[in-house]
């Protein structure tokens, strides 16, 4: 049974031969070719060699097109900086949007003008060429609200929400047109979902009906055009708190990608009860832990993992958010044996 297969009976709620794996190791894929972040994140080519590198030597069942958090928000004219050890982020000295009369300077771009999403768009085409056939691919797009805190900064944004909020929406209607047209580029590679980071929908940042007032009607129609278009849709939150309910409802997606137990739920046998039939979860082992765990630690937090969410299909593991990039391959090589070894049903 090859991947494509494996992930699919797990989407359906289904047992495939064992658990799938897919610990989201994209930041030490550079270290397969010899790369720094940067050249990874300006190199769809080497990217791509990265991604495909990495897959194969760990036997990773997903392929996500993850770099960074900056690719929308840089071709909206975001001035990022490229660290050569770490993820792009955005020069808060030099925000597109500096008071609350730039907001209405955000329009929708022309996504084929820009240099970063076209990027990610042929990073999406050479990994389908080389696995898709055999490995589902599953391409990362930064939400509305996400994007728009990079082009003002986080802080500022937070204030914005509560005294400007028309102007937000009218922000977001500008930024969510731009990624409507965005999926359908990258829907035209043959991806087989399109997975959304919806930052901001957890306890971590907003409250449940503050997200679902600012950016759940945005990813809504995001959702659904995809859907509409016969394509699966994801999620990926690590926040503290995530809003399943919210997000299912708006969004109805075939897998969520996540950390921590969700809002309403007590604890993960609660989330594995009361929303593994509604949807694949993907996750959660802790990558923050990682960092000084044993090798022994690491193979005891995924057995736990797979005892609690292995039962009827329906669940990756994964963990819950990037694996440390100052780390070597090892545990992950751990995170993947555990699944393929204790994962079987």
């Amino acid at each position: 049974m090859n991947s494509l297969e494996r992930v699919s009976l797990a989407l359906q709620h289904k047992e495939a031969d064992r658990v799938p794996v897919y610990p989201l190791v994209n930041s030490i894929a550079r270290k397969t070719v010899n790369a720094t972040y940067d050249q990874l994140a300006l190199d769809p080519e080497l990217c791509a060699r990265a991604y495909i590198n990495i897959t194969e030597q760990l036997g990773l069942d997903v392929i996500c097109t993850l770099t960074d958090l900056s690719v929308e928000a840089a071709d909206f004219g975001a001035k990022l900086i490229y660290p050569k050890e770490d993820a792009a982020y955005p020069d808060d000295k030099h925000r597109v949007i500096k008071t609350t009369d730039d907001y209405d300077k955000i329009k929708a771009i022309d996504v084929k003008s820009g240099k970063r999403m076209m990027d990610h768009v042929k990073l999406c085409r050479l990994l389908m060429d080389a696995k898709g056939h055999d490995t589902p691919v599953v391409a990362f797009v930064f939400g509305p609200l996400g994007i728009l805190s990079m082009l003002r900064g986080q802080e500022q944004m937070f204030m914005d929400l509560v005294l400007e909020t028309e102007k937000i929406h009218k922000a977001m209607e500008e930024i969510t047109k731009t990624l409507i047209e965005y999926c359908d580029l990258i829907l035209e590679t043959g991806v087989h979902a399109i997975m959304f980071d919806t930052l901001f929908a957890s306890q971590s940042i907003l409250s449940n009906e503050m997200w679902d007032d600012i950016e759940g009607p945005y990813v809504e129609r995001l959702a659904k055009h995809i859907h509409d278009k016969g394509t699966m849709v994801m999620i990926h939150n690590c926040g503290n708190g995530i809003y399943f309910d919210s997000q299912i409802k708006r969004m109805k997606p075939e897998a969520i990608s996540f950390l921590h137990v969700p809002a309403d739920c007590k604890d993960f046998t609660e989330c594995k009860e009361k929303y593994g039939h509604l949807t694949t979860l993907i996750g959660c082992i802790d990558p923050c832990s990682l960092m000084t765990s044993s090798i022994d630690d690491v193979v005891s937090q995924c057995q736990k993992t797979i005892d609690l969410f292995k039962k009827d299909g329906g669940f990756i593991l994964a963990t819950g958010c990037e694996y440390p990039a100052s780390l070597d391959f090892e545990l992950a090589e751990v995170i993947c044996n555990t699944g393929k070894t204790y994962g079987k049903y």
